[in-house]
């Protein structure tokens, strides 16, 4: 298993090595201890959520409210979807960036992005299916959403004409949802991940 920091703060890419044979393929797709070491601490796991979605469907860009968020380690059990990491946190030196990987039955990627980040996806393919580990269940109060196709987001989302749900369409931009203190605080998501730290002081 490979696990590469992207170019958000907070946000990896996990890339399981295939064992396969003629019976058909094998992978370790999550590893608590990998990640943990990657990442500074475990992940708990609170929730365990799969979508199905219909190709050029987009979802996202949702996060919730830091504390507690909720970190996610998501990967494409089938077909293939763009997955969207976006810095939503107000103060962070990369806020308003995305960063895109893409996620298939294929290669079996998966992306782990902390509490605090926006998440979206684009799906590549029919039925393409997704499954989250969450470290936090579902709190409908505390759950967010910022405009995937927001001019000044600009997300280079893979589908001609995007389908969205009435919530995502409805939701505000990333600079209306600032001024409204929707956004998490950069530096409030900082601390709460170091106090979940449990790699030893330097």
């Amino acid at each position: 298993m490979k696990i590469r920091p992207l170019g958000i703060e907070g946000a990896w890419e996990v890339t399981p090595v295939p064992h396969g044979d003629p019976r058909g393929l094998f992978v370790e797709w999550y590893r608590f201890d990998r990640l943990a070491e990657a990442v500074g601490h475990p992940l708990r796991l609170a929730q365990a959520n799969l979508s199905v979605s219909a190709r050029g469907v987009v979802r996202g860009v949702h996060f919730a409210d830091v504390p507690p968020g909720q970190a996610k380690y998501v990967t494409c059990v089938r077909g293939a979807v763009l997955d969207v990491v976006v810095d939503v946190r107000v103060g962070s030196p990369t806020f308003g960036r995305w960063e895109a990987v893409r996620l298939d039955d294929t290669d079996r990627r998966a992306v782990y992005l902390a509490e605090g980040l926006g998440h979206g996806f684009c799906a590549l393919t029919d039925d393409a299916t997704l499954s989250y580990l969450c470290s936090a269940t579902y709190r409908p109060a505390a759950e967010h959403t910022v405009h995937p196709l927001d001019a000044d987001l600009a997300i280079d989302w893979p589908a001609a004409t995007p389908l969205l749900s009435a919530r995502d369409a409805a939701a505000p931009g990333l600079a209306e949802a600032r001024a409204s203190g929707l956004l998490p605080d950069y530096d409030a998501c900082r601390s709460f991940t170091a106090a979940l730290d449990t790699r030893p002081a330097r």
